[in-house]
């Protein structure tokens, strides 16, 4: 199997695609200043959804390198989602 389509990047990407897809849906309906602020929303809830998708992990074995994998990939999502809205005002 490759090792992309692990169970444990099933639950990464997962949590990239959710925080991607809300950076995409406050980009598109706020203005500038109420995205930013929604960016620190989807930040915390990130961590937050982070934190209980790996919770309820059927393994603990690798849980830190998956907690930084998720958020770091979260909040990189976001950054590049905070330059666009500031570069595009």
């Amino acid at each position: 199997m490759m090792v992309f389509m692990r169970k444990e990047w099933l639950s990464i990407a997962s949590v990239w695609l959710l925080v991607a897809v809300g950076a995409l849906y406050v980009i598109m309906n706020l203005e500038q200043g109420d995205a930013i602020r929604s960016f620190g929303v989807l930040a915390a809830g990130s961590l937050a959804l982070v934190s209980l998708v790996h919770l309820f992990s059927s393994h603990s074995e690798g849980i830190v390198r998956r907690l930084i994998f998720s958020a770091g990939g979260a909040y990189a999502i976001l950054a590049v989602a905070g330059l666009y809205i500031l570069l595009l005002g």
